[in-house]
């Protein structure tokens, strides 16, 4: 189902154009697939940003480097900025619209309102990221109601962070289906990351054993072992239950550089 609204990517910066473009759409009864980023957009962007065009009659983006997210100032500061790549990958694909607001628009309030979680955010990344799933929900809330979309499409490798997307808009009655999408992987297994541009070339070629050990290690306490063996630093590998099934979920460093991945079990 498909009906092209542009024939390229516009960027927006300004909410007030683009939510009184958003009515037009919903007036000519368009339905509307939101792909929420932080730019540095990747092939795993990209397969949701397609799947979103296969679904849906309009395809909108969101480009937002949100810093209530970042506990750490100097990851938010190595975080890549890729504007006008970004903008010719969504061109190619096909995207209707980038938004891409300030930190004016965005928190008006200067982030005095904010969203918590107080269960499942406290464990696994929540423990290492102090603030970091407060401001992840803060921001999602806010761009789900500035797209009123049909569909929205988040990656299943931040598994944490997909739970609690779907718990919180359950829990808040959003009228936006929340769809998963399997984990985009390179050759060598890594999960597609924006961040895996600021591995260097001594820990690249290390980096897919984080992948593989996961999968192949008979518990978690030997998945910690092995990664630590190998020279990751560990900062959890725990097995949890969700209602898809069981999941072993994983957080280490190597060159200085955070990575997550989860695999199913």
């Amino acid at each position: 189902m498909q009906t092209k609204v542009t024939d390229m990517a516009v960027l927006t910066k300004d909410l007030n154009i683009w939510l009184e473009k958003r009515r037009e759409i919903k007036k000519r009864g368009l339905s509307i697939g939101f792909v929420p980023t932080m730019g540095a957009l990747h092939a795993g962007h990209r397969s949701l940003l397609e799947r979103s065009r296969r679904e849906n009659d309009f395809t909108l983006l969101s480009i937002y480097v949100n810093p209530t997210q970042f506990n750490d100032p100097e990851d938010l500061k190595k975080y890549p900025m890729t504007l006008e790549r970004d903008l010719e990958i969504a061109r190619q694909v096909g995207v209707d619209e980038v938004l891409a607001p300030d930190y004016q628009q965005m928190y008006p309030d200067g982030y005095t309102y904010r969203l918590s979680e107080n269960k499942f955010s406290h464990l696994l990344c929540g423990r290492h990221r102090p603030g970091h799933f407060d401001g992840m929900l803060t921001v999602v809330m806010k761009l789900l109601h500035l797209a009123g979309a049909d569909r929205c499409y988040f990656g299943e490798k931040d598994y944490q962070q997909l739970v609690l997307v779907q718990n919180m808009v359950k829990a808040f009655f959003i009228d936006t289906a929340i769809v998963a999408c399997e984990t985009v992987r390179e050759e060598d297994g890594l999960a597609m990351s924006s961040r895996n541009v600021n591995l260097g070339p001594e820990v690249r070629d290390l980096a897919p054993q984080f992948h593989r050990v996961l999968e192949c290690a008979d518990s978690s306490e030997g998945a910690r072992t092995q990664l630590s063996g190998h020279g990751f630093e560990v900062e959890y590998v725990e097995e949890m239950k969700f209602l898809e099934g069981s999941r072993r979920l994983a957080a280490v460093k190597v060159g200085g550089v955070r990575l997550i991945d989860n695999v199913k079990r």
